[in-house]
């Protein structure tokens, strides 16, 4: 499942990007991070920490949370031996 999240967040970075014409190396200077390092993030071959996605999404002008729509039924979707399992607290 934590690839499937990563390579999730990876094409988004990747299609905002493109979307906003910038080049790996122009989100990278906006982010502090090499553009090798973006270019790790969009093949997920890296994950992305929680403060570099803070800066992605105002380097891409996104709430962070488009990083993550839909992430819900892509888990779904995927075969149930991938799937890891649900922690449910009660309330």
């Amino acid at each position: 499942m934590d690839d499937l999240i990563a390579a999730t967040v990876g094409r988004r970075i990747r299609r905002r990007r493109r979307l906003l014409g910038l080049t790996q190396q122009g989100l990278g200077q906006a982010c502090g991070v090499t553009f090798q390092q973006v270019q790790k993030y969009e093949t997920a071959t890296c994950r992305v920490s929680a403060p570099v996605l803070w800066k992605l999404a105002r380097a891409l002008d996104v709430d962070v949370g488009y990083f993550f729509l839909g992430l819900e039924e892509e888990i779904a979707a995927e075969p149930p031996a991938k799937r890891e399992p649900t922690l449910r607290l009660a309330v």
